[in-house]
């Protein structure tokens, strides 16, 4: 199945849900009981290695400084699309509980999805990506509540005592990672890292040990897979691992979404189709409006409001969990239990084209997006335009470009949408814009099209395509420098009209073999660079405020 989904050009992830409906009870039926189970572990295990990468890559000042507009948009979309929900569940004549259930149902958006699609994107780094992850984080705190409160039905109900403890072991456990993150691992780095091998089994067994800890105590696997990760994201080592694991994480995935069609039963599904269809309408339409307006409010661009919004558009694996939940407690039955599968079914893939093709989408409708913008909150720094030289991205070599600039006297502008390096370069007085490089209203104001040098630091290779054609299209007498990993990248990007495309690897090399081909093997030579370089090197980490102070000497 997935070779006909790859030669048809589609989403291999429909064709791994199709695999689950042909072996599950509605076609062959070859997978039994037992099978069934074991699938369920598998799948549990590849949602938290996909968390667990994830949090690798999230900075936990970034998870701070991105934490009230998470808090807002998540918050808000919860409670909006649960109301509308449980409200249209009504309509159809469904009782009380299972009207709410609908609701709480409909909130929540699929973690997993949208996070595999993010990461294969490489998106899940960008400012919508960032967002999207954050209130992802929000939805999965109040999932577990809701989850909670589902499992309490069953027994003597969700008591004042039992929200107090779960209070409690979440402080405790959110104080032990900090104490292990800070403290313990720090003191362990050179053990954990000399063997590859060790590194492989430890990095396994923090994720899925951490994830389970939570997991016992009440929390989700996901929330304790993420926050596994987050610990150790500041590491040294947190890249080599994440790609260790990829693979890992890749095979159990494929198995999540094959368990997703297993547990479809497509025999009885008379007089539900109306409820499902709206019930989609709802998760595919409504969240994302909800969104789009809040973040709007909020001030972020139509090009950042709109990703991260049709990027919530499907019901969440919780969903499922919450809703099996209340059938085995009585609450829900036969019925309700299909009509959200469905649902679950239906919206998983209909969103995971929107996530595929969203550049597309937006370029379509961008022009009918301008309601759900506020310029003037986000775009206040950007008055002072035409700039002669705008700097894209900053970490990677930034300052030595600000250096130039400078020493040139011309008018010039540094662009990122970090939130700590913004901080860094309000403290430095330098002019910033705080946006997404491919962004093409952020370009707009910059003044792009009447700019003499544009610089780009930023590693991903798709952003500096994106920017190289944008400035042949408007501005082709500019003066474009980019980075590139590869020959192919750079050939690439020659194609699309750079003018020069920097690989530090290949200038390093070439610089040092110029030094060693004019001062042969002199180590007094070498002693005068080093003394230059270190120099270099201490001027930088004075304009930097570094959370770990690097030895110079």
């Amino acid at each position: 199945m997935g070779l006909i989904m790859h030669i048809l050009k589609q989403p291999l992830i429909i064709g791994h849900i199709i695999t689950g409906i042909i072996v599950g009870p509605t076609l062959l039926g070859i997978v039994d009981v037992h099978s069934e189970e074991l699938m369920e572990v598998f799948s549990k295990i590849g949602i938290a290695l996909l968390l667990f990468i994830i949090g690798l890559g999230l900075n936990p000042k970034v998870i701070k400084d991105l934490g009230k507009v998470s808090i807002v948009v998540g918050g808000s979309q919860v409670v909006i699309t649960a109301l509308i929900g449980g409200l249209l569940a009504g309509v159809f004549g469904y009782d009380l509980v299972p009207s709410l259930a609908i609701g709480v149902a409909l909130a929540f958006s699929s973690t997993i999805i949208i996070l595999k699609l993010l990461s294969d994107k490489k998106e899940h780094g960008r400012l919508h990506g960032k967002i999207a992850i954050g209130v992802l984080i929000v939805q999965d705190l109040i999932a577990t509540l809701a989850l909670l409160a589902a499992a309490a039905l069953d027994s003597e109900g969700l008591t004042f005592d039992k929200l107090a403890g779960l209070t409690l072991k979440g402080g405790l456990l959110g104080l032990g990672l900090v104490i292990a993150s800070m403290y313990i691992i720090p003191r362990l780095n050179k053990i954990i890292s000399e063997s590859q091998e060790f590194l492989f089994l430890f990095a396994i067994g923090w994720g899925l040990g951490i994830a389970s800890i939570f997991e016992v105590n009440g929390f989700s696997i996901e929330i304790g897979a993420l926050l596994a990760g987050v610990a150790i994201a500041p590491m040294a080592y947190a890249q080599e691992v994440s790609a260790k694991l990829r693979p890992l994480r890749d095979f159990f995935i494929v198995l999540f979404f094959i368990n997703l069609g297993l547990i479809l039963n497509l025999n009885s599904l008379d007089g539900v189709w109306l409820p499902v269809l709206l019930f989609s309408a709802v998760a595919i339409l409504i969240k994302p409006l909800i969104i789009l307006l809040t973040l709007g409010f909020m001030g972020y661009t139509r090009n950042t409001s709109f990703k991260t919004a049709i990027s919530m558009a499907q019901i969440s694996e919780f969903s499922l969990v919450f809703m099996i939940l209340l059938h085995e407690s009585g609450r829900v039955d036969d019925e309700l239990l299909t009509v959200i599968t469905l649902v679950s079914i239906i919206t998983i893939a209909i969103s995971t084209y929107l996530i595929i093709y969203s550049d597309k989408i937006f370029k379509a409708v961008e022009q009918h997006l301008t309601l759900f913008e506020r310029r003037k909150v986000h775009f206040d720094q950007r008055q002072a335009a035409n700039y002669q030289m705008v700097l894209f991205g900053y970490n990677k070599g930034g300052n030595e470009f600000i250096k130039v600039f400078k020493t040139l006297k011309k008018k010039f502008v540094v662009v990122d949408y970090d939130p700590e390096t913004i901080d860094h370069l309000e403290h430095r007085g330098l002019h910033y814009l705080y946006g997404d490089a491919t962004d093409p209203e952020l370009l707009d104001e910059i003044g792009i099209d009447h700019t003499k040098l544009v610089v780009s630091t930023i590693t991903e290779h798709e952003i500096n395509v994106f920017l190289v054609t944008h400035l042949q299209a408007v501005n082709p007498s500019a003066v474009s420098i980019v980075y590139a990993d590869t020959p192919e990248q750079a050939t690439q990007l020659y194609d699309r009209g750079a003018t020069y495309v920097m690989m530090p690897h290949y200038l390093g090399s070439e610089k040092i073999s110029s030094f060693i081909r004019r001062n042969g093997f002199k180590r007094s030579e070498f002693k005068k660079w080093r003394e230059k370089h270190l120099k270099s090197l201490e001027e930088h980490a004075a304009h930097t405020e570094a959370a770990v102070d690097i030895p110079l000497t």
